[in-house]
């Protein structure tokens, strides 16, 4: 499934529901990624800043992948961040 997500806390609402869908806790990935459960909810709540090597390796502990794109015309709007 691909998922577009244009803001941090879009990044994270998509992070909680592929967390959820692999019935991982914030827990369990946080101990996989090496950082406390309260980030990864932060992270999932709010769209924390992180680093770039925390976003691979919480997308590593997912098994997701992060792909780059042009955006197409239909979805040419401001950047909201």
């Amino acid at each position: 499934m691909e998922y577009v997500a244009r803001t941090p806390r879009q990044v994270g609402q998509i992070l909680r529901a592929c967390r959820k869908k692999r019935q991982l806790t914030q827990g369990t990935v946080g101990s996989r990624v090496g950082v406390r459960q309260s980030q990864i909810s932060s992270i999932e709540t709010r769209g924390a800043d992180i680093t770039m090597g925390t976003l691979y390796r919480l997308l590593a502990a997912l098994d997701l992948e992060l792909v780059l794109r042009d955006r197409r015309t239909r979805d040419k709007r401001p950047t909201e961040w």
